[in-house]
């Protein structure tokens, strides 16, 4: 994978710290100039730093903004200021996210939880809208979307982020048929469950707030490590790159699907719903009763 993202530019959300970070640095390391964004000016002036060290070239570029994605001022002030300092742009992954409240939604501070929907489903959309015009221009462009299992199994005692999650998968598949035709490819990535502060958030909530069963589930990943960080790093590399070309509007498990076997099987991915959010019907479970 060694260059293979010379002379392209990454806008990346979230980059100071965890998966965000991570995939700055596989990015730097196969050739990218980037553009980093994270509300935390330290983490990441501290991240640009690190970045700095793993450049394979001394051409390569990296620029960083202060940004609140949900701000629509703070991301025409990203995406532009982007563009302007580093000349283009041919990938954007927003992976800038919280948790938000813990709880009961009658016990949630509702500003919280509207926070929360900003933050995780507003703020992608915002950055979707905004660089959208410019990747329909040149008629090629790269979108790579933080998904994770909010969007596919219910978060009793964490809504606000389950419903932002499905909310934004929903949109992905949504924007990537609109986009289709520019030669666009939209993705979701679940990247499974990591070890990052947002873990550390659901073990300091403790099960009185984030439920028994999720807790426990909690303290076990914690002590068994989670899923390599790494996985969702090298799938957010494979989708910025051409390997991925024609693959799109599908939410990928970068630690259960094959991915690096789909450039082989676009025509099936592109004529399937599989790796898709849909109903699920009765007959689909075998039941004879349920559906006409």
């Amino acid at each position: 994978m060694h260059n293979i993202l010379e002379n392209k530019t990454a806008l990346i959300t979230g980059a100071n710290q965890g998966l965000g970070l991570e995939i700055a640095k596989k990015y730097i390391s196969a050739g990218a100039n980037l553009s980093l964004c994270a509300r935390n000016e330290k983490l990441l002036e501290e991240a640009h730093k690190a970045l700095e060290r793993l450049k394979i070239n001394p051409n390569q570029k990296i620029v960083t903004f202060s940004c609140d994605v949900s701000s629509l001022t703070d991301v025409k002030k990203f995406v532009r200021g982007s563009i302007s300092e580093l000349g283009d742009c041919h990938i954007l992954v927003n992976n800038a996210g919280i948790y938000g409240p813990k709880g009961h939604i009658e016990d949630n501070d509702w500003d919280e939880w509207k926070k929360t929907i900003e933050i995780n489903l507003y703020g992608s959309i915002l950055m979707l809208r905004e660089i959208a015009p410019y990747f329909k221009k040149q008629k090629h462009g790269k979108i790579i979307q933080l998904s994770g299992g909010g969007a596919t199994n219910p978060l009793p005692c964490l809504s606000a982020y389950a419903v932002s999650k499905a909310g934004i998968v929903r949109f992905i598949e949504t924007l990537a048929e609109e986009v289709r035709e520019f030669g666009i490819d939209v993705n979701a990535i679940a990247p499974g469950a990591l070890n990052t502060k947002m873990l550390d958030e659901i073990l300091e909530a403790g099960p009185e707030k984030v439920g028994k069963t999720f807790y426990d589930r909690a303290v076990k990943q914690k002590k068994d490590g989670g899923a390599p960080i790494e996985l969702g790093a090298d799938l957010a590399l494979f989708l910025a790159s051409s390997s991925s070309n024609g693959i799109t509007a599908k939410l990928i498990s970068a630690v259960w699907d094959n991915w690096k076997d789909w450039p082989n099987h676009i025509a099936d991915l592109n004529t399937s719903d599989a790796y898709t959010l849909r109903r699920i019907a009765g007959r689909d479970r075998g039941f004879s009763w349920g559906d006409k």
